[in-house]
């Protein structure tokens, strides 16, 4: 179910989106090709998408659906001035600055939607499409919370649609390399993983702005705040600093975490970690005076996760980022590049190690000589279509279709991969809980220096109740998830 309007925001009601909605479900039909003859390319061919953020990313992933069987049949963009680039490229799409309005009155001429929206309104965009039965593409991190990437993995299920996260180098070689490799018993049993980033690249670690900035006029501003808290306007927050902001963004992890530790991920078969523990980077704002700015991201992190691994053995998970990194291994040349250099993944196994980089790009065994010494059999199909291809061939064929259970990154797996990067921030942010002292002078943060233990089935930290505030977070009146 899509959010709601309250009466007077000119916006949608649920009534009308759910009639709308059984009407679209009733009357839909597949027309086979060889009804309409040959030479006559039939509905089912062709996907048609509707584009929910088609600015920069967005813009992106529209233009690679297009390559494919696709046709971007509406756009919806809170921004003219991002939007301006897709707009023109697809003239024949009709534009929507709400999405919800879009779903009320054209569900029935779209099959998909892809969203690239910031992280806040991802869930409740992918969740009103899958009501309607629509597929869905989501942008990395599919989520802003957990609860809501555990609600997109049951809602894809639920409402059998095919799905596909954008963290594009799951259809890659690299990772399908790693996972070969591991497989054949290459490195043993990989005990520690190690990934960083350079990231954030963009403002964190600061004070919320003080100074109030006229909204342009170009932009929508309530409806880009969404499901988030109402705020004044502010420079310097859209379209991209936005993610370095708790209210809005999930900082350095959500964005390259997907990309990062999805090969680990899948390489070892990785589920809900069992703990998560962290440290993080602290900004100074006078003599012994550490700032306190819980609105924002930490200008960089260390959090370990553990996971449970073979044979009752233990996985240790190591994310850093602000430009942390490991130890160089041994085994790697002092001038040879460690991972890609700013970002990468180590694993390493109890009978050797091996390495990569963002996206699972440029897999190496260490040393680095054994890449071209080993001559592994290829047993992992490849993705030569890609990943936004892929996605719309498997939206075409159907939700128990071939393609679709092939998919790279289907909600089923981008969802727990989703939890696993937000169970880091959910340790990050009970960093900056903190309560007054007994005597009245300063403040106890009892989330610090302590190590959450998570029962990932019930989606709930069990020995410090505080950090569950961060499982799931209160939408701004007039926005559901319809769950």
């Amino acid at each position: 179910m899509v959010p709601e309007k309250k009466s007077g925001d000119n916006q949608v009601s649920r009534r009308s989106f759910l009639r709308n909605g059984a009407l679209a479900a009733a009357g839909f039909m597949i027309v086979p090709r060889h009804v309409l003859g040959r030479g006559f390319t039939a509905p089912s061919d062709r996907l048609r998408v509707a584009g929910v953020g088609v600015g920069g990313k967005g813009f992106g992933d529209i233009s690679e659906f297009a390559k494919g069987p696709a046709d971007i049949a509406f756009l919806c963009d809170v921004d003219t001035r991002r939007a301006a680039e897709a707009v023109k490229k697809f003239p024949k799409a009709k534009f929507y600055a709400d999405f919800r309005e879009m779903f009320d009155k054209e569900h029935k001429n779209f099959d998909a939607v892809s969203v690239s929206t910031p992280d806040h309104q991802h869930a409740v965009a992918a969740m009103g499409a899958m009501q309607l039965k629509k597929h869905v593409y989501v942008q990395k991190p599919l989520t802003h919370d957990i609860y809501e990437a555990r609600m997109l993995t049951q809602g894809a299920k639920r409402h059998k649609v095919v799905s596909q996260m954008g963290n594009q180098g799951s259809s890659g070689d690299g990772v399908r390399q790693l996972m070969e490799w591991y497989n054949a018993g290459l490195i043993g049993d990989v005990h520690t993983v190690y990934c960083w980033t350079d990231r954030p690249v963009w403002p964190q670690g600061i004070a919320w702005p003080t100074g109030k900035a006229d909204v342009p006029k170009e932009l929508n501003w309530d409806l880009w705040l969404g499901t988030a808290p109402k705020k004044d306007y502010v420079d310097n927050l859209v379209p991209f600093n936005w993610r370095g902001w708790w209210d809005y963004g999930t900082g350095a992890i959500g964005d390259m975490g997907c990309h990062i530790i999805e090969p680990p991920f899948r390489v070892l078969g990785l589920g809900y970690p069992t703990s998560v523990e962290c440290s993080v980077g602290s900004v100074y704002v006078g003599e012994f005076t550490r700032g306190y700015f819980p609105e924002s991201c930490p200008p960089s992190s260390h959090v370990i996760m553990k996971f449970p691994g073979k044979n009752g053995k233990e996985i240790t998970l190591h994310w850093m980022d602000g430009g942390i990194q490991p130890e160089r291994p041994e085994e790697l040349g002092p001038n040879e590049v460690m991972g890609d250099g700013g970002n990468g993944a180590i694993f390493i196994g109890d009978k050797g190690k091996m390495m990569c980089g963002t996206y699972g790009m440029y897999p190496k065994l260490l040393p680095t000589s054994r890449s071209t010494e080993v001559n592994v059999p290829q047993t992992i199909a490849r993705v030569p279509e890609g990943h936004y291809v892929q996605w719309v061939n498997a939206a075409i064929a159907g939700y128990n279709s071939k393609q679709a259970k092939t998919l790279s990154s289907p909600f089923d797996i981008a969802g727990p991969l989703t939890e696993t990067i937000l169970m880091a921030n959910l340790a990050i942010r009970s960093f900056d809980i903190r309560k007054p002292k007994a005597s009245g002078k300063g403040y106890d943060y009892p989330g610090r220096y302590i190590k959450l233990l998570w029962d990932g089935a019930n989606m709930k930290i069990t020995n410090f109740d505080e950090a569950n505030q961060f499982v799931k977070r209160t939408y701004r009146d007039g926005w559901s998830l319809g769950v």
